[in-house]
């Protein structure tokens, strides 16, 4: 990456509140555009709110010494960085209550909605854009199928068509993998990889160590709101680091370029 390319995210001594908890501690972190990055720890390490974060749905503290960058940017109207970023997260998927069409979640993703309203003008542009989308992940059979018929993968794979049909310049995923079965969970793993190889950056939070794909070369590890490590996967992957992290012996094994923790 071009040394005067700015980054995709520039963190410095950053502090976020939630309620009366203050979840992230003088976080400092950058990422550049492009990369491709998993962010690994326990339930309640303030991993989401980092995602918050960075996507302007928590906002840090005024402290002096305190500085957030997006591509560059500190101040951002949240309308114009949406389109920057591809968000797939839990959240989203807890939203899709009513009788939403996989065609009409991926085509909301150019509004930032959920399913298509009546005000929405939905050119056929867009529409040829949503249908390369959907052949792209391999599911245009649900496009008329309404999501909340559908399995939690297929669910997953349609919130992550709705997330790229602005060709963001990253994929930011929150914990991708919950309530996936076996075969969902290897499903969704090889479509990262397609999409790592295409080159969209991806920052991956997770606490399942086998999301991280093998294109991820940088793992990032967090606990009570901070960053504990943070380098090549290689040396940051280790049963002792992760012992610590999780607070328990484990056991780490690596194959066919994932890893593997029991």
């Amino acid at each position: 990456m071009p040394s005067d390319e700015p980054a995709l995210i520039e963190l410095e001594r950053v502090s976020v509140m939630r309620g009366d908890n203050i979840v992230l501690r003088e976080l400092s972190l950058r990422i550049g555009v492009g990369e491709h990055v998993a962010i690994l720890g326990p339930n309640g390490c303030g991993k989401s709110t980092l995602i918050k974060t960075i996507t302007r749905e928590c906002y840090p503290l005024l402290r002096d010494g305190s500085r957030m960058a997006i591509f560059g940017r500190e101040r951002w109207n949240i309308f114009d960085l949406r389109p920057l970023l591809g968000i797939v997260s839990n959240d989203l998927m807890a939203l899709c209550t009513r009788d939403i069409t996989g065609r009409e979640a991926v085509l909301s993703g150019f509004f930032g909605s959920i399913g298509v309203q009546p005000y929405h003008h939905v050119t056929p542009a867009i529409e040829q854009k949503a249908g390369e989308i959907l052949a792209l992940l391999e599911i245009p059979h649900l496009a008329g199928r309404p999501v909340t018929e559908m399995s939690s993968g297929e669910a997953r794979r349609v919130l992550l068509a709705r997330a790229l049909v602005h060709q963001p310049r990253a994929l930011v995923l929150d914990e991708p993998s919950n309530s996936l079965d076996v075969l969902a969970q290897n499903e969704l793993r090889d479509i990262l990889r397609k999409l790592a190889r295409a080159g969209i950056g991806i920052i991956l939070v997770t606490h399942h160590l086998a999301d991280i794909i093998p294109e991820i070369e940088r793992v990032i590890l967090m606990r009570e709101g901070r960053l504990v490590a943070d380098g090549r996967k290689e040396e940051v992957l280790t049963a002792a680091r992760l012992a610590d992290l999780f607070g328990l012996a484990v056991e780490l094994a690596r194959r066919g370029g994932y890893y593997h923790l029991w």
